[in-house]
């Protein structure tokens, strides 16, 4: 039975922690109440919703939009989406592999490559982009979806991740694959990738949270309207405009609710060392 002392403690917890999310959550939802009023009236921050909700939303989604009218607010999430997604897939494959061939192969120098991989995260992803975006030019790449996931491929946090966890899965597991006569990619394939599937999962979700909110390199890489992403809509409509605080508003939602959605395989694959 629960004692006074241990109720009265769990409440403050949960009292603190709800305050704590809603203090939080209380920018953006001035920013939605904003964009529920009629339109003409002034966009600022406010905590009265309006009645316009379904019309502001449902002709900000569908408008056409930019100089030349080639993009729409759901063209600029679905870019988003796939620069997010294929951003954060790719990133995670290959660092998955990386960390594979140096912990399973006889790799020369393997330890220094690691530190070499780890090198990057010393450097800004920014300070990269004049000489990638010089190599993507002359691949021609430009104005290409594969122009904005392959030159961001690598990625030493990811392979640091999968190779701190592949070093705690047991030798036997190779050595008895090894007498089924199971090559390196068939006990990649049917035993590493199903352990490593929590801790790929987590990575995946929050590189697709940073693909998501990415803003100079699409910037960068892409100059056709029908190539924006939500970011760069934002930059484009502006920070005052209707149009500009409702796309605030919607880029929020997917990497929101996947967050909540997922958050215990989150916690679970970045932190929890016995799955």
């Amino acid at each position: 039975m629960l004692s006074w002392q241990r109720l009265r403690a769990q409440f403050v917890d949960h009292f603190v922690l709800m305050s704590g999310a809603l203090f939080m959550s209380l920018p953006v939802y001035a920013l939605f109440a904003a964009t529920t009023h009629a339109p003409g009236t002034r966009v600022m921050p406010r905590l009265d919703l309006g009645t316009h909700v379904l019309d502001n939303y449902g002709a900000f989604l569908t408008a056409s939009s930019g100089f030349s009218g080639d993009i729409t607010a759901i063209g600029m999430l679905w870019n988003s989406f796939v620069f997010g997604a294929g951003f954060a897939a790719l990133k995670t494959l290959v660092s998955l592999l990386a960390a594979f061939a140096l912990l399973y192969f006889r790799v020369r120098f393997a330890s220094v490559i690691f530190w070499l991989l780890l090198l990057t995260l010393m450097l800004p992803l920014e300070s990269r982009f004049l000489a990638t975006y010089s190599v993507a030019a002359e691949l021609g790449l430009v104005n290409t979806r594969a122009g904005l996931i392959l030159p961001l491929a690598a990625s030493g946090l990811g392979t640091l991740f999968f190779r701190q966890f592949l070093m705690t899965v047991p030798d036997t597991l190779q050595e008895s694959a090894r007498m089924d006569g199971a090559g390196p990619l068939k006990f990649l394939a049917d035993i590493l990738l199903p352990l490593c599937l929590p801790t790929a999962s987590a990575l995946f979700l929050v590189l697709f949270v940073t693909g998501w909110n990415q803003y100079l390199w699409p910037v960068m890489i892409t100059s056709e309207e029908a190539s924006y992403t939500v970011v760069r809509g934002m930059q484009f409509f502006g920070s005052t405009s209707l149009y500009g605080v409702t796309l605030a508003v919607v880029a929020v939602l997917p990497p929101a609710a996947l967050v909540i959605l997922f958050q215990r395989q989150v916690v679970k694959g970045l932190f929890d060392g016995s799955h």
